[in-house]
């Protein structure tokens, strides 16, 4: 069995390629997570960095949260791969789709590090993909939507199949985000150990982008 990282933003993406990987047989060792000391968040869709601290004991994943100053993002990234890589994590699994510039990104982070590169998703289709997660049996709620593109009301919806077919709305939108259009939270599913249920919440607006500020979130049992 082949020892793997996940890069892990607490998102659906990144949640099925660790599902698609484990089912491919790797083993996964840790989930990589990169956040703002600043403002204790995750780097990539702006949750709290303690809900995914939660999410990933959910899971029962060891979670490894980098901190990053922005500027050295990449830097910071391949540091914490190299401390894996040290203890025989061989293979680095990302959940990015089609876009080229991020599987570069990919691509030079783990050869930075002597980690072989795996994409479950890579140039999959999109429809089919969110399809497939949603049948798979995982919960998700939408955590961050951007404004220009997705009103208020979209934050805190459920990710599933209604989701998706009010979506089809708007044909410039993937069933997937992709182009960061919004993002997840993934709360259940076949990975899990534990579920997360969100107490307490409220919607706020921070800039282009509505969000699902998680006030109290716990873990019950399935």
């Amino acid at each position: 069995m082949k020892n793997a990282f996940v890069s892990w933003s607490g998102g659906k993406d990144c949640c099925q390629s660790a599902y698609k990987a484990q089912q491919s047989g790797y083993a996964i060792k840790y989930l990589v997570n990169m956040i703002n000391p600043e403002v204790e968040r995750s780097c990539s869709h702006g949750i709290a960095s303690k809900w995914i601290k939660v999410q990933a004991e959910g899971l029962g994943i060891p979670l490894i949260q980098q901190t990053t100053d922005g500027k050295n993002y990449a830097d910071q990234f391949i540091a914490a791969l190299k401390k894996i890589r040290a203890e025989g994590v061989t293979h680095g699994v990302f959940g990015d789709i089609n876009f080229n510039p991020h599987r570069e990104w990919d691509e030079n982070v783990c050869k930075a590090a002597d980690i072989e590169l795996v994409m479950p998703l890579w140039l999959g289709n999109h429809q089919q993909i969110a399809q497939d997660f949603i049948e798979q049996g995982f919960k998700t709620i939408i955590v961050a939507t951007r404004s220009d593109l997705l009103g208020k009301e979209w934050v805190g919806r459920m990710f599933d199949k209604q989701f998706l077919k009010d979506l089809a709305k708007y044909p410039d939108i993937s069933p997937c985000g992709e182009a960061g259009e919004f993002h997840s939270l993934v709360i259940d599913g076949p990975m899990f150990k534990k579920r997360l249920e969100i107490k307490e919440s409220e919607k706020v607006q921070r800039q282009d982008h509505w969000f699902l500020d998680i006030k109290k979130c716990e873990l019950v049992d399935k």
